[in-house]
């Protein structure tokens, strides 16, 4: 799962045992090289899908990390670009990477669910960064994020379909939250990060209770599942007056 320039297995269990924000911070100057990585193909295939949708202005990478999605924003945005973390490590390697031609990019340091901007957007993103946020928190978050969207703007981010239950990846993430939320009872701080708490009803209902019109668009380079229906579909989630 891990390249050679990945973290050990010793950095991993220092990172499990901090903060969020301590976590990623240590993490920062590996992460790239971890399947934690939103991956190239996925980036790809947002981009595709929003570019019919936009063109846009100013688009906001929300919990941005290390900046991969940074060519997402340049492909449909014209004119800025800005990303926003609470870990000081990961936007060090943000601002390290290659800027892509395009529209100016900037990089901020701030809290999702206390964004320090107005309606200044016109698109948001996010990518794998949702289980950081409980399901009581979504409802503020969404707040938040309507609240930098100019009236009309757009936030998008990928959903995968949920495992089918029995499936190998059904149980590995059933694993994988039973011991977070093991290691949260037993341990503090706590390290939010749960797999299976951000459910697509769920978040298409708060969402539209915060202000938004949802549509849902298929991936389809991202594959379909059996019974052929997308393994990933694009919420955009369109800011009401």
């Amino acid at each position: 799962m891990f390249s050679p320039e990945g973290p050990t297995l010793r950095e991993l269990a220092v990172q499990a045992l901090s903060s969020v924000e301590r976590g990623y911070d240590l993490l920062a100057p590996k992460f790239d090289h971890t399947p934690y990585r939103t991956p190239d193909r996925v980036l790809d295939a947002v981009a595709s899908a929003l570019e019919p949708v936009g063109p846009f202005g100013t688009g906001l990478d929300l919990c941005c990390g290390t900046g991969a999605a940074v060519g997402v924003l340049g492909r449909v945005c014209r004119d800025r670009v800005t990303g926003v973390d609470f870990s000081a490590g990961m936007l060090a390697v943000a601002r390290r990477r290659p800027v892509p031609e395009g529209p100016a990019v900037s990089w901020v340091r701030a809290d999702a669910r206390a964004l320090p901007f107005g309606p200044a957007f016109d698109l948001v993103v996010s990518f794998g960064a949702f289980g950081h946020f409980l399901p009581r928190e979504l409802p503020g978050l969404f707040t938040q994020v309507r609240s930098v969207l100019r009236p009309g703007g757009c936030f998008a981010f990928p959903v995968g379909a949920p495992p089918r239950p029995g499936s190998r990846t059904y149980w590995t993430l059933l694993g994988f939250d039973t011991a977070m939320r093991v290691r949260n009872a037993l341990w503090r701080p706590p390290f939010v990060m749960y797999y299976r708490t951000f459910r697509l009803g769920d978040v298409g209902r708060e969402l539209a209770r915060t202000g938004f019109r949802v549509d849902l668009h298929a991936l389809p380079a991202l594959g379909r599942r059996p019974d052929g229906s997308p393994r990933a579909r694009l919420v955009v989630a369109r800011r009401l007056p």
